[in-house]
């Protein structure tokens, strides 16, 4: 579990985050949502590590970031898997050589062990006959699926994701989400992610983080969205005609 204790940042006079409080549970996928500007890309970094946070604490499993010596913050690292927006694939590695990658970076294993344990990875994620093909010659589905393999080889217990949908076709972003989602429980990994993809709300929103202008403006799951009168999150999600139609189902459903 990760908790994020009346965090703020600024860069210089500007306020970024404002006094966010929250719990990412294990097992769980958490999301971040909010407008762009919002600070939801700030506030993932702050969570990383990759921002030192103007005031306020970041806890991994009970121990605050701020007081980790820089060893024991190396090897948290190393217990982070992470899949960027773009997938972010070596272009001249093939795929299992990219997911061997951060086995080969980070640990003293034999080479037939980083294979093996990278082959587990790529069959987990449904990838077939793909191994030895470069990353140009697959599809962008197929790409995010190896970036989840290569973040999943090293079985972190925290998995983040910024934007994993990202350019991909409604259909096949919902098998990813189903993917991460499965994994997730799976593996009890504490996943964050950072999407604008309402169909993610909706598919996977277990635990739910809405920003606005920095401030944590609510927090629930996909079934409490549908029946929240928070005036900032209606705002944010109604511009979303699908989740207008799967709101008044549910709502009909439940009455």
């Amino acid at each position: 579990m990760i908790a994020v204790n009346n965090i703020e940042k600024s860069f210089g006079k500007t306020a970024v985050l404002k006094g966010i409080s929250a719990e990412f549970e294990q097992g769980k996928t958490n999301l971040i949502i909010g407008q762009s500007g919002s600070g939801k890309t700030v506030f993932l970094k702050c969570i990383l590590g990759l921002h030192r946070v103007t005031a306020g604490e970041i806890i991994y499993n009970k121990v605050p970031l701020s007081s980790m010596e820089e060893e024991e913050q190396s090897l948290l690292r190393q217990d982070m898997g992470m899949v960027f927006q773009g997938s972010a694939l070596f272009d001249s590695m093939t795929v299992e050589e990219n997911v061997m990658f951060p086995m080969q970076m980070f640990t003293q294993a034999p080479e037939d062990e980083i294979r093996e344990r990278a082959n587990i990875a790529i069959d987990r994620v449904n990838l077939v006959d793909a191994n030895h093909k470069l990353p140009a010659e697959i599809s962008g589905g197929m790409k995010k699926r190896v970036a989840i393999a290569r973040a999943i080889v090293m079985n972190p217990s925290y998995l983040f994701c910024d934007e994993p949908n990202s350019g991909l076709d409604p259909k096949t972003a919902i098998l990813i989400d189903n993917l991460i989602q499965e994994i997730t429980q799976e593996y009890q990994i504490t996943t964050v992610i950072n999407t604008h993809d309402m169909n993610s709300v909706m598919e996977i929103g277990e635990k739910i983080i809405f920003l606005k202008e920095g401030y944590k403006a609510w927090e629930g799951t996909n079934k409490d969205i549908f029946k929240t009168d928070n005036e900032a999150v209606t705002d944010f999600v109604y511009s979303s005609e699908l989740f207008k139609k799967v709101r008044k189902v549910y709502l009909e459903e439940s009455h």
